[in-house]
């Protein structure tokens, strides 16, 4: 597999930044501690009914899975680690662990591939119990087309190596026998969903989509997870004081939360001046986007865009800067823009790598850009 990653090192130069970066343990800590406290109010019922209300009803089904890959997505300000968006199928993970290894971390990088394989086993246990795990299909549409395919035969690799079969594979590859889903005759145990399509509403969707309510295969990560922790809509209850008071957060992890979330307001066609005034302010996101599709800073909004946001559903968020880096490039130093993702499972952070960037959002086209490793100085972050 090593070989496999030196390969798309080579190929595919645009995945990967030539820098590192370096922050503190005390803001590893502070990360951690945000994390943490979402996970606590997530678990509450009163937080479950309100986010779930909202949700289409095949994310209202009942199951044990927490789901893979949950990426805690921020920017490191001058007041501190701010949370900019929760994404429940974040890509990179694989690649990064990949990255540290390159970087001399090679027994760092082992151990966090093998935690992303027990992920899995444990995801696998927590539906089937002691059932073995004999194949696991990697899904996407078109998945030889999306720009982040190589990470899918890292992980046909990394699964094979550990005695677990694997395919990947479109949606409109599987067949049914009305209980199991079928790749080339062969039933799938479990399905590591890279699919945008987070309520499997697709027609080419919809042999998953009733195998996985009928109990046939385990999806992670699942509809469910993706309306209690990615809908950008639940960044306006964890950044609310009253509303998180209301369901019963404790000071500590209000505190913290009110710390790390900017405030999320909901956009309103009733608010356009206000918003339209303070424009500058505020960062414009549908709820159910996805890797900065649709989403704007305000500084740059004209009014046509604006006129859609007021009646898309969008959610406004305080901007909180990106911090900025200087970048080796072959003919110089660049400044970029650093997103830190933490690839969480079950509230434990797992992994943090970084995004470099110019421009607005991450785009992995500016030389210099990409997936960067992240060392953390001596703190008390553990």
């Amino acid at each position: 597999m090593i070989s496999t990653f030196n390969s798309i090192r080579q190929r595919q130069p645009q995945f990967f930044s030539s820098a590192t970066i370096t922050v503190a343990g005390g803001t590893m800590q502070a990360m951690a501690e945000l994390v943490a406290a979402i996970e606590s109010v997530i678990a509450l019922p009163g937080y479950q009914a309100h986010a779930l209300a909202r949700a289409p009803a095949i994310a209202r089904l009942p199951g044990q899975t927490h789901g893979v890959f949950m990426g805690y997505d921020f920017h490191l300000t001058e007041a501190g680690p701010r949370l900019i968006e929760i994404n429940t199928n974040a890509g990179g993970g694989l690649l990064n662990a990949y990255l540290l290894a390159a970087c001399g971390r090679t027994g760092e990088g082992a151990r966090i591939r093998d935690a992303f394989v027990a992920m899995f086993r444990e995801e696998w246990r927590r539906e089937r119990g002691d059932a073995p795990l004999q194949r696991i299909a990697i899904v996407d549409d078109n998945p030889a087309e999306q720009f982040l395919a190589p990470e899918f035969t890292l992980f046909k690799e990394l699964f094979e190596e550990h005695g677990i079969a694997a395919v990947v594979a479109d949606p409109g590859d599987f067949t049914s026998d009305g209980e199991r889903l079928l790749l080339a005759g062969q039933p799938v145990d479990l399905i590591y969903n890279r699919l945008t399509d987070f309520s499997l509403d697709a027609t080419v969707n919809g042999k998953i989509r009733a195998i996985f309510e009928n109990g046939g295969v385990v999806l992670t990560p699942h509809p469910r997870a993706h309306a209690l922790y990615a809908d950008k809509r639940n960044l306006m209850l964890l950044s609310d004081d009253a509303t998180l008071q209301a369901l019963g957060v404790g000071e500590a992890p209000r505190k913290t939360l009110l710390a790390g979330i900017p405030q999320t307001v909901a956009v309103t066609p009733e608010q356009a001046e206000r918003f339209w005034a303070e424009r500058k302010r505020w960062f414009f996101k549908p709820p159910a986007g996805f890797g900065s599709r649709a989403a704007y800073r305000g500084d740059k909004l004209t009014r046509r865009v604006f006129e859609e946001i007021l009646h898309g559903g969008y959610i406004a968020q305080e901007i909180a800067p990106p911090s900025e880096h200087l970048v080796p490039l072959a003919d110089g130093e660049a400044t970029m823009k650093a997103d830190l993702r933490c690839y969480v499972y079950a509230g434990h952070i797992q992994l943090v790598a970084a995004r470099l960037y110019q421009g607005q959002t991450t785009n992995f086209r500016t030389p210099g850009g990409g997936f960067a490793p992240v060392f953390v100085e001596p703190g008390n972050f553990s």
